[in-house]
């Protein structure tokens, strides 16, 4: 199959089960006229982490990555009005755009995103025993996913759910030949989380809109 169907199916999921929003297409052209690069994920991949994050009831919602607030706002939307999302982007000009696309949005009372590294950042929640998570969604830099789980897993309890973007890489990560970061991140991600007896995930590969890549779907089991 070629890009060009895998375009057509996405159009089609899109079309039939995403209807157009208003907030979420002023996302995507805000953050399209600012010049960031065109990473964030599909609308029905977004529609995919709403609804993830509405089977889990998340009431706290961590998120590596904002970008332009795109799957933010799809995520935020899932939460109770008494809940939190916090979003961490090593961009400040990123964050700022993210910013004004969830205000217009109507989300600020719900949503919190936090300018820094995610290391850092996550180190600081760390340190202020911050209310564990109930999903954490990883979509940053891959050559950092195996800090980013190790760190998150400090903010978790029982239950929670931990969803990685972007680990299949097109097939590379596969090969053990490839010595990119990003691959290399992701392999020692799925090193720790098959290791680590706390931890049941599976990933699945997928094709459309963004090409052919995958996510991982890890549940926190003690």
């Amino acid at each position: 199959m070629s890009q060009e169907q895998w375009n057509a199916v996405d159009s089609y999921f899109s079309g039939a089960l995403v209807p157009s929003d208003a907030a979420l297409d002023a996302t995507l052209k805000s953050s399209e006229e600012a010049g960031l690069p065109t990473i964030n994920v599909a609308p029905n991949q977004g529609k995919l982490l709403h609804l993830f994050a509405r089977i889990k009831n998340a009431r706290r919602i961590l998120e590596i990555g904002t970008l332009g607030g795109y799957s933010t706002i799809w995520l935020a939307r899932a939460l109770p009005s008494d809940g939190t999302l916090i979003s961490l982007e090593s961009n400040a000009e990123y964050a700022e755009l993210a910013r004004r696309n969830i205000e217009s949005a109507g989300l600020s009372k719900v949503v919190s995103v936090v300018v820094g590294t995610a290391v850092q950042s996550l180190e600081r929640l760390i340190e202020a025993e911050t209310e564990p998570f109930d999903l954490v969604f990883i979509d940053a830099d891959k050559e950092s996913n195996p800090a980013y789980l190790q760190l998150s897993l400090k903010l978790s309890r029982p239950g929670t759910v931990i969803i990685g973007d972007n680990v299949v890489r097109k097939g590379r990560v596969a090969d053990p030949g490839n010595h990119d970061p990003d691959v290399v991140g992701v392999r020692q991600y799925f090193e720790l989380l098959g290791a680590n007896p706390r931890l049941d995930t599976t990933a699945v590969q997928t094709v459309g809109a963004k090409g052919w890549d995958g996510f991982s779907v890890t549940v926190v089991s003690a």
